[in-house]
């Protein structure tokens, strides 16, 4: 046993959950690993683990990230150490049937093959509690179609970071609209050239300037949208 591992299992929960933000924090995947199973060696339900241990920490990074504290590369390696994390805890979720803040497909624009902000979203969103499809890169409309009607996600999230790709957006929207489902779904958008006038012009519900307002307005909109269902069913 190492000296790491000794000394993060002389911890308290409470000393071992704040270590772990800060393992998060600067990436220390193993660390964080570790951290996992502690927990769940001293009988945390996984979902504790996740909530506690993983989403806060990485919620901080995201604060820190907005506000400029943090940059991308900083961002994806707090983010990979959480998916490290995730790994463990994703079969025990699933036996627990623990439950999700929500369900989101996500996928670069047909014509386009970035994908790193796309990828920080999804991992920043994972990192939130959300689950998530990430449908890759180049998608045309039939793949957002085909994976809304398959997954039923609350969410569809789509990038394009080439000012050529952007009005691709536009299809897509258009064709749920076609479908009769556009108003099933929070249709969020992102990437470097967009702004908050071109989202409404095509139609979106919200632009993410970047991955950690993509977190941020996801949970905003969705709280929205039980509180309308509630107040609906009981009018």
């Amino acid at each position: 046993m190492s000296e790491e591992e000794l000394d993060l299992r002389s911890l308290n929960d409470e000393e071992l959950v704040q270590q772990m933000h800060d393992d998060l924090y600067d990436g220390l995947k193993e660390e964080v690993e570790e951290g996992v199973n502690i927990l769940l060696e001293r009988g945390w339900a996984p979902y504790k683990v996740l909530t506690e241990a993983l989403v806060e920490g990485m919620r901080i990074v995201g604060i820190d990230f907005r506000d400029g504290i943090l940059f991308v590369p900083e961002v994806l390696l707090a983010a990979n150490s959480m998916k490290a994390g995730m790994s463990i805890l994703r079969p025990l979720l699933a036996e627990t049937g623990a439950p999700k803040v929500g369900k989101m497909v996500i996928g670069t624009v047909k014509g386009d093959i970035h994908d790193i902000g796309k990828n920080l979203v999804s991992m920043m969103m994972e990192g939130a509690g959300f689950e998530v499809i990430d449908l890759g890169i180049n998608n045309p409309v039939e793949n957002y179609l085909e994976a809304i009607e398959e997954h039923q996600p609350d969410i569809l999230g789509m990038s394009a970071l080439l000012t050529t790709t952007m009005p691709y957006m536009k299809v897509v929207i258009d064709a749920m609209k076609e479908k009769g489902v556009r108003d099933d779904f929070i249709v969020l958008v992102g990437g470097a050239p967009l702004n908050e006038e071109f989202a409404d012009a095509i139609g979106a519900d919200g632009y993410c300037r970047d991955a950690a307002v993509a977190v941020e307005m996801a949970k905003d909109l969705i709280a929205r949208r039980h509180n309308q269902s509630k107040a609906a069913a009981s009018a």
